[in-house]
């Protein structure tokens, strides 16, 4: 999806910002990244997230089914549930962006994060802790919460004062492995709260139930500090 000079003429009305600039990924390429509210109208917002008629959420504007927006795409890619009102009214979109190569005044969207307000999240058990209970048969719902079974993800069953919680992160294939995950989540993690920086190992962030893929990010990205909060 590509990103122009019309929505940039946005950005005084729908708090459309950069929050990095000149940000080199692995391949060498340089791109930006910029936040916008999640729930804004005008052109941006039927980009972003469109609504269907019958809501009664007034801060979004409706756009036809026609046309193609990210928030679907993301959705489609990750068989996700469309977010909901109150949650897209309480996050904002961080889109990384990459110059066209054929069109000075156009860039195209190759990676997103949402990142919402939240109140409480769940510490994910090391994955240490988690083969030792099960070796010793103290695998148990009582002691822990199962998040994914299949990919081996617990948490501990105590909720914990959380400030940030990322609902959404896509990056598309082609551009996976050069940094673009980790770039939208450090910007994230920035500017989310204005003069405050949060921190994944202090247990400032948090992930709803992640992707094999997501997973691997949300590990490496969090260095153990990551937890898991419910949608």
């Amino acid at each position: 999806m590509e990103w122009g000079r019309e929505e940039e003429r946005e950005f005084s009305k729908l708090g459309i910002r950069d929050v990095a600039t000149s940000v080199r990924l692995r391949n060498g390429q340089k791109g930006r990244i910029i936040c916008v509210r999640a729930d804004a109208g005008g052109k941006v917002g039927s980009k972003v997230c469109p609504l269907t008629a019958s809501s009664s959420f007034k801060h979004i504007l409706i756009t036809p089914p026609q046309i193609a927006t990210l928030l679907e795409t993301i959705a489609i890619h990750l068989s996700s549930p469309t977010l909901t009102p109150d949650i897209l009214h309480a996050s904002k979109l961080y889109l990384f962006l990459l110059p066209s190569s054929t069109n000075s005044t156009r860039e195209t969207i190759i990676g997103c994060v949402i990142a919402q307000r939240i109140t409480t999240a769940m510490a994910v058990v090391p994955a240490t802790e988690v083969r030792t209970s099960s070796i010793e048969g103290k695998l148990t719902t009582a002691s822990f919460v199962s998040v994914d079974p299949d990919l081996g993800l617990f948490c501990f069953p105590v909720p914990l004062p959380t400030i940030m919680g990322i609902p959404r992160l896509f990056v598309p294939s082609t551009h996976r492995r050069n940094g673009v995950a980790t770039s939208l989540l450090n910007a994230a993690a920035s500017t989310f709260i204005h003069g405050c920086t949060l921190d994944p190992k202090d247990g400032d962030i948090a992930f709803t139930q992640p992707t094999s893929a997501g997973r691997s990010v949300m590990e490496s990205w969090g260095k153990g500090g990551i937890r898991i909060y419910q949608e």
